[in-house]
């Protein structure tokens, strides 16, 4: 959601030339890493698919490669104990969002927070709680407030058309919303989001994991771009450019707030 001169068209032969040489230089200019879905940026920061593009070092994309990471260590207990202790105890969300729920889904998304470098994981992992944060008032909202009330039925869409007395508003720690994005992400996760929408209410895991889904398509290849690319391909539409400054200054405070917490620096670009 989230584009050759002549003189780029000679580097791309020259670097095809080396890599079929099995030679790396040290140091590789890069494009600036904006890559068309399917595509991995690479260590060096090119767009491309296989193991050279894919593999360590990874920057984003469909990545297979780790930078040994483990996200369970940097999200501790008490990380997560810090967010949703925030939310009163009448909360729905406070017994239904765990952190062995969210360690149980990313299990699906392996290169969530284990690309780029340590520092770069740590980003990642404050920017989605950030985001959750916001979106569920410390996890206490399970489902979108007043939501039913709303219409999420976009029945222009064919592919994955409305079931009859669905309702697709906000559900999940990212607030999961529409048929269009209800439908492939049962589909990839394995529930029937558009006949029983209700399941990213009801099962946890599944829960983390349609928020990891809409993470892994819609925003982790922007996550180097800064706090407000991720804001951007959220929500942009909503709140960026002046339309809700409120609401993006809330998703920044929480982000630079969880990054003093995994000690690491916010980076630039915090606005969108």
């Amino acid at each position: 959601m989230v584009s050759l001169n002549i003189k780029n068209s000679l580097l791309t032969i020259i670097l095809a030339g080396i890599l079929a040489s099995g030679i790396l230089p040290e140091i590789v200019v890069g494009q600036n890493c904006g890559c068309a879905a399917g595509l991995c940026c690479s260590q060096y920061g090119y767009c491309g698919t296989g193991n050279a593009y894919c593999g360590a070092g990874c920057k984003s994309g469909p990545c297979t490669g780790s930078n040994g990471a483990s996200v369970s260590n940097i999200l501790t207990q008490s990380f997560f104990n810090g967010i949703i202790n925030q939310a009163s105890a009448g909360c729905a969300g406070k017994s239904f969002f765990t952190r062995s729920a969210f360690l149980n889904a990313i299990g699906s998304y392996p290169s969530f927070g284990t690309t780029g470098t340590t520092d770069d994981s740590k980003r990642e992992i404050a920017a989605f709680f950030a985001h959750a944060t916001h979106e569920t008032g410390h996890f206490c909202y399970i489902e979108e407030i007043n939501g039913a009330s709303r219409n999420y039925c976009d029945d222009i869409n064919t592919q994955y058309p409305c079931a009859p007395n669905k309702n697709y508003y906000g559900r999940g720690p990212l607030q999961l919303t529409w048929n269009y994005n209800y439908g492939p992400a049962g589909e990839s996760i394995g529930f029937d989001g558009l006949n029983n929408p209700e399941t990213v209410a009801t099962d946890s895991v599944v829960s983390f994991k349609t928020a990891l889904w809409f993470w892994t398509n819609q925003v982790h290849n922007v996550i180097n771009q800064g706090s407000g690319a991720t804001i951007r391909a959220i929500n942009g539409q909503l709140e960026c450019d002046g339309a809700n400054p409120n609401a993006v200054n809330a998703r920044v405070k929480y982000y630079t707030d969880y990054c003093n917490q995994l000690g690491v620096a916010p980076g630039d670009n915090l606005q969108c």
